[in-house]
């Protein structure tokens, strides 16, 4: 259960996360809070599966990198083996089950392309899921998801 406290941290962090030396004690300033207070309220939404993660977000292109959507066909009894061994890949940034044949879809991000079709070639070998469609990204349309508590 979250409190207005709670929601206020949470407000304040998806898109006005100050960039300081001392980050979470500037947001318990603004929120009449002591930094040691916003850390542990922080730690314990993330413990309670609240907040996946607390990070900046990057434009890939800008950087250098290219990126892409995966769809994979994964029998049902093997979506957790499958999504770990995803996971085990640094530019995967996230995947989740869709109610589709292709029921595991998965973004990557690398330095170019042909590393992500070798890590895609890598994951079929170690999983034994060859059915895997790359959906690159030919243009990227960025909208701010900022979810109002």
């Amino acid at each position: 259960m979250i409190d207005d406290v709670d929601k206020a941290i949470l407000n304040r962090i998806q898109s006005d996360f100050p960039i300081k030396s001392k980050p979470y004690h500037a947001i318990a300033e603004d929120l009449g809070l002591t930094g040691e207070d916003v850390i542990q309220r922080l730690t314990r939404l993330k413990t309670e599966g609240i907040i996946r993660r607390i990070g900046g977000n990057f434009m890939p292109g800008k950087l250098g990198f290219v990126s892409t959507l995966c769809a994979a066909k994964v029998p049902e009894d093997q979506i957790d083996q499958f999504a770990q061994a995803v996971n085990r890949y640094p530019g995967v940034t996230h995947n989740y089950t869709r109610d589709s044949r292709f029921n595991l879809w998965f973004t990557f991000i690398a330095p170019s392309m042909a590393e992500i079709e070798e890590n895609i070639r890598k994951i079929s070998e170690e999983t034994g899921i060859y059915d895997i469609i790359n959906l690159p990204a030919t243009k990227v349309f960025k909208i701010k998801a900022h979810f109002d508590l």
